[in-house]
């Protein structure tokens, strides 16, 4: 892991860069906890933290006082196991039954979605002579992962009588509360509620309940319960256009490069792979070290636009492997000038949201598809004073 002490002039350092700034990170998880509480926050760092690193970001977590942690995969929580993390972590996957062991020997939480899973998580734990620590998932509408919320009743009773198995919690996820349109996600929650039910109507104490990712902790509070599950608005990006922003988080990534290479491109000389760039005027050229194997999508070709001393300035032609042409017209740039693929620089911003429109996909892709080739320097920034009146 670099961080802030390395020297970005040395020459052992790409770069193509990411810079992550953790004290943005705690501090978007500071509004989040303070917006939902009294419910806790689950901090969901899969996909190597949104593209912010997985380590790095899982331990800043951790010390900004996360409840818990969450995954997509044993193998993420493994490596956060090695990383000396011993917080609570929910792997949300679905599991195969040579896995089983594994959670267990880690003190991992399992995801039960069905009841076979759950009988092989009681066999494995009672063979192992400890007690497994589980969730249990219900399908209220996404058709993904767990059992129906019309069926759920047989797996809760299948819990009951699991004798090796603690269950934690009970979660299900919305399909739709990042929509302007919140009608699904409000039947998903009733139909949550009618699941839950099952306790009051025994009498017996409701394990921890939680549904809320980013768009229902923007816009359905009701849906907050015992506990949240923010991943992309943890990273300061909300989680869709028709989703406003209305928490004080801010992004907390930046991708830099710089200027590799200048030229003047004569009119009449197409640019990149495929000629698809031709201009009919002189015009100044620079190569920037980036492509589509670093993630900086082949389908940003021809859209999307970089800053360069505080201006912007598009990419021309298609984008190759590792590198991308960036027209300046009669522009001024010089060699190993800053180049910022995503984020502030002086009065302009580039957003994951813009990145993700030029390539007709979403943010979530935009960060999580940054290579791990590209080296991420982590910094720490402390908030701006209010400005004097």
């Amino acid at each position: 892991m670099l961080t802030s002490g390395d020297s970005f002039s040395d020459e052992s350092i790409r770069p193509t860069r990411v810079e992550v700034d953790l004290g943005q990170l705690r501090r978007n998880l500071q509004a989040i906890q303070q917006h939902v509480g009294p419910a806790r926050v689950m901090a969901v760092v899969k996909a190597n933290g949104y593209g912010h690193g997985l380590i790095p970001v899982a331990h800043e977590m951790v010390q900004a006082g996360a409840h818990s942690l969450g995954v997509a995969l044993l193998e993420e929580a493994l490596l956060l196991r090695e990383a000396g993390i011993t917080t609570p972590i929910l792997v949300f996957g679905g599991i195969a039954e040579t896995q089983i062991p594994l959670f267990l020997r880690h003190q991992l939480t399992l995801t039960a979605p069905s009841v076979e899973k759950l009988h092989l998580i009681d066999a494995a734990a009672a063979a192992m002579g400890i007690t497994a620590r589980v969730h249990l998932k219900i399908d209220t509408g996404m058709e993904r992962l767990g059992i129906h919320y019309y069926s759920a009743e047989r797996l809760l009773e299948a819990s009951l009588q699991a004798r090796h198995v603690c269950v934690e919690g009970i979660y299900s996820h919305f399909a739709n509360a990042d929509a302007a349109d919140l009608a699904h996600a409000r039947l998903q929650l009733a139909r949550f509620h009618e699941v839950l039910s099952f306790y009051e109507k025994r009498s017996l104490p409701t394990p921890l309940r939680h549904i809320a990712n980013s768009g229902a902790i923007l816009q359905l509070p009701e849906s907050h319960l015992d506990l949240v599950r923010p991943g992309i608005l943890l990273y300061g990006v909300s989680p869709s256009r028709e989703c406003p922003l209305t928490l004080p988080v801010r992004p907390a990534l930046t991708w830099k490069s710089h200027v590799a290479y200048f030229k003047v491109v004569q009119p009449g000389h197409p640019v990149s792979y495929g000629s698809t760039w031709i201009s009919d005027h002189p015009v100044r050229m620079v190569t920037v070290p980036v492509g589509y194997g670093d993630g900086y999508f082949r389908a940003l070709s021809n859209k999307a636009q970089v800053l360069i001393r505080g201006q912007r300035h598009p990419i021309a032609g298609r984008v190759c492997m590792d590198q991308v042409m960036v027209n300046l017209e009669w522009g001024t740039a010089y060699y190993r000038d800053e180049v910022v693929l995503l984020g502030h620089q002086d009065e302009e911003t580039i957003l994951a949201e813009d990145l993700a429109d030029w390539a007709g996909t979403i943010a979530y892709e935009v960060l999580t598809n940054i290579n791990t080739r590209v080296p991420r320097i982590y910094t720490r920034t402390e908030p701006k004073p209010p400005a004097l009146s």
